[in-house]
């Protein structure tokens, strides 16, 4: 089954400039990016959009595209070689449109598959209120994949190198093409032998097998900003290696923990301060802990029960916002339950003047 023409692909005419050519996939690229539209058919039709982008956009590719079709890119390059020549391209197009997130890496590996990479890590970090508000420097002990020292990482034994896999000929992958009828179909799967790296260890190292990283115990070092919340967190190439391919990520589990003081109600929290009716009926002034230390309030005289009281400020911060939430302190007024027979007469009197 034939790919699909490039410029029908994105619906620009032969003739149509580089500018136009972006314009335009800017505008696909929105209607059919997975994070925006979750519909099955959309991941396709980015896949298509994307690779139609990719050799138009670039000078060389385009011309080889437009002498030869199909045949002219395909020779030359293998998919993910067509869109590493186009990182420039995306990233550009990508930055703007959706953020970092959005990059080129995170674009083709999540969608295409990308190159091959090193596991995952899942973690769970539990954070306090007060962390939440200041953040935390955490430092995780992990056993994984890490890069061998012996060979640096090139799975050769030291003083040899890597040799052009004979197989696919360098570009890691292979096409298979079966015939049915009137129609053939082709299909570009990752070489078998150089496990689609397009370059083969002739000589392995004896540390690693050849494989270009080791198991081992190593500790990751990061910073969890103020604001951070409980969900799960990305942090992309922080996880374990792999020998010719990219990182895996580092997913960071946080939980925030319980307060022993304070109840939280998104960026606000309550605390009870616990007062004498004495102090409810004629006032005065009382320290309350915060989350960044004791703050001062003034009790008025005449104070009903359960009168909250706001600390502007003293509450939690959310990522990605400014300012915080504020500090509601509720006067808790306790009311004695044994009174000697002097106090009673005492508040008798009181009630009768």
């Amino acid at each position: 089954m034939s790919a699909r023409d490039y410029y029908e692909v994105l619906g620009v005419q032969k003739s149509s400039s580089p500018a136009e050519i972006k314009a335009q996939y800017r505008k696909m690229a929105l209607k059919f990016h997975p994070d925006r539209n979750k519909s099955p058919e959309a991941v396709e039709h980015f896949k298509e959009i994307s690779e139609a982008y990719a050799v138009l956009s670039d000078a060389e590719k385009r011309r080889l595209y437009d002498q030869n079709g199909h045949a002219g890119v395909d020779g030359q390059y293998s998919k993910e070689d067509i869109f590493r020549g186009a990182k420039g391209n995306f990233t550009d197009i990508f930055g703007d449109m959706f953020g970092q997130r959005g990059g080129f890496e995170g674009m083709f590996d999540s969608v295409f598959g990308g190159r091959q990479r090193g596991e995952d890590i899942m973690c769970h970090v539990s954070i306090s209120l007060e962390d939440v508000v200041r953040g935390k420097q955490v430092d995780l002990k992990v056993k994984t994949d890490v890069p061998c020292a012996t060979c640096m990482g090139s799975g050769c034994y030291p003083g040899t190198t890597t040799r052009s896999c004979g197989a696919c000929r360098g570009r890691g992958q292979v096409r298979m093409q079966q015939s049915m009828g009137f129609s053939s179909f082709v299909s570009v799967q990752p070489c078998g032998k150089c496990g689609g790296q397009g370059r083969r260890v002739e000589r392995p190292c004896r540390d690693c097998k050849g494989n270009g990283v080791r198991r081992s115990p190593r500790t990751i070092s990061f910073e969890l900003p103020p604001g951070m919340d409980a969900g799960t967190y990305t942090i992309r190439g922080r996880g374990g290696a792999m020998r010719g391919g990219s990182s895996g990520d580092l997913n960071v589990r946080v939980t925030v923990e319980p307060h022993p003081h304070f109840k939280r109600d998104g960026r606000d929290i309550f605390y009870d301060a616990r007062i004498s009716m004495i102090d409810a009926a004629l006032g005065r002034e009382m320290m309350v802990p915060t989350l960044e230390g004791d703050a001062k309030i003034k009790i008025r005289s005449g104070t009903q029960p359960n009168t909250l009281i706001k600390l502007r400020g003293k509450g939690v911060g959310q990522l990605g916002s400014r300012g915080r939430g504020d500090q509601f302190v509720r006067l808790v007024v306790e009311v004695p339950t044994r009174l000697s027979g002097g106090q009673k007469r005492l508040l008798r009197e009181f009630e009768d003047a």
